[in-house]
């Protein structure tokens, strides 16, 4: 299931963001990307691995071995040579490497095989390297945080700044996580990313009421990269 975000998301993230941040002096940056890396190493190790495999099972089954080049050479009445075996299993490393990588060019396919906690960690460093530059960086209280969502991994975080984070308990942002998570599974990214802010905004006026004289720092739109 690939997620996706309408120009109606839009809309109701951003109109979210505006209300919560109408009841605090915080600031919530909400971030969306396709995917939070490449994962080019995750393609390239299945290729290695799997030539490894190949190497593995030619040294363990020597005639297994001889007898495929054989019939792909067409040549069944003599034994090869050393030296048309050798070539032949530098061929098919380099075949099976190629194959592995090029298949895993289908980004899918890669995502799929990716194992879950690199693109936890990779999804947890993206959106602390976001948050630095689109929120922490920007804020004169620090008092700033984000809601990121990845869509290809669909996963999420919540980074908040140092000045919340030394008064709100990680866990109070259990409500909100859960209901984004909820949401994601069901194919309702928008809807959870709201119902995330608005988690996000009763928290942070909880400790952070807004005072007359707070200005709106951060734009409220929602950002897709």
């Amino acid at each position: 299931m690939q997620l996706h975000l309408t120009q109606a998301d839009h809309q109701l993230v951003s109109a979210a963001v505006a209300e919560a941040e109408a009841q605090t002096s915080g600031e919530i940056v909400t971030i969306v990307a396709r995917r939070s890396d490449s994962y080019h190493d995750v393609g390239y190790s299945w290729a290695v691995g799997a030539t490894f495999t190949l190497l593995a099972l030619a040294a363990a089954f020597p005639g297994w071995l001889r007898d495929l080049l054989s019939a792909l050479l067409l040549d069944w009445e003599h034994e090869l040579p050393d030296w048309e075996l050798l070539t032949g299993l530098l061929g098919l490393s380099l075949l099976t490497f190629l194959g592995v990588r090029y298949a895993l060019a289908i980004m899918p396919l890669r995502m799929r095989l990716t194992p879950r906690a690199t693109r936890a960690r990779r999804v947890r460093r993206r959106a602390i390297l976001l948050f630095r530059t689109a929120a922490e960086a920007r804020t004169h209280g620090r008092t700033g945080v984000l809601i990121y969502l990845s869509l290809d991994e669909h996963r999420a975080e919540i980074v908040a700044d140092r000045a919340i984070n030394e008064k709100v308990a990680p866990e109070a942002w259990g409500e909100a996580m859960g209901a984004l998570i909820d949401a994601i599974r069901q194919d309702r990214a928008g809807e959870g990313l709201a119902a995330a802010v608005r988690q996000v905004g009763v928290v942070l006026a909880a400790h952070f009421p807004r005072a007359d004289d707070d200005i709106n720092e951060l734009p409220d739109r929602l950002i897709e990269l």
